[in-house]
């Protein structure tokens, strides 16, 4: 009961985690708030797969709006009882926070390998992901990390945004599966209960 009730709650949730998102990644692109590097494209590539600012930005962003659009208004009739319109909106809500978990998912995804592969540096041998071959075994020798001399504290730069990128783009995940949870329970019970009224009547 609770989860239905919440339905609503859920969605609108995820407009401030997508606005975070697109705030957040693009930082990504100024290292210690400097444009030079961005315009010299001395950035990681997984920066420029755009995932915190279309995936888990946007399009969930735009799945967010829509799908609280169709729990606030009367929407329109697609058959002539209301239980069968309450039905069709919470498919398309299904359906909706099923792109939305894609999305979600696959930003977090980009941001983990983005997070194990290491950050794209200048060292004594040149710009290159130095760390790439340790399987993210960098992220706690921290003494390795003054081998990156250029951008300064691109390390830890890179680890605290893509942190916070994985946690976003899991909460939305999170949500989104809640949010598919409830309208299939909201669905299938609203769907018995027109049998059971069919079978009285």
């Amino acid at each position: 009961m609770a989860l239905e009730t919440c339905g609503s709650c859920l969605s609108c949730l995820l407009i401030p985690l997508a606005l975070w998102s697109i705030v957040v990644n693009i930082l990504l692109y100024f290292p210690n708030g400097k444009a030079s590097h961005a315009a010299s494209y001395q950035l990681p590539n997984y920066v420029w797969y755009f995932e915190g600012i279309c995936f888990s930005g946007v399009m969930i962003l735009l799945l967010a709006v829509i799908l609280i659009t169709l729990e606030r208004s009367m929407f329109y009739r697609c058959c002539q009882s209301e239980s069968c319109n309450k039905t069709y909106r919470s498919f398309i809500s299904i359906v909706l926070a099923l792109l939305g978990v894609a999305f979600s998912g696959y930003s977090c995804i980009i941001f983990t390998l983005g997070l194990i592969q290491g950050p794209f540096c200048n060292s004594s041998g040149g710009w290159d992901y130095i760390f790439k071959d340790t399987a993210g075994g960098y992220l706690t020798d921290y003494p390795a990390w003054s081998r990156c001399t250029e951008p300064v504290n691109i390390v830890e730069w890179n680890i605290i945004l893509l942190s916070i990128l994985i946690a976003l783009s899991g909460l939305e995940l999170i949500i989104c599966f809640l949010k598919v949870a409830a309208e299939l329970k909201r669905t299938l019970c609203g769907t018995y209960s027109v049998f059971v009224q069919a079978g009285i009547l």
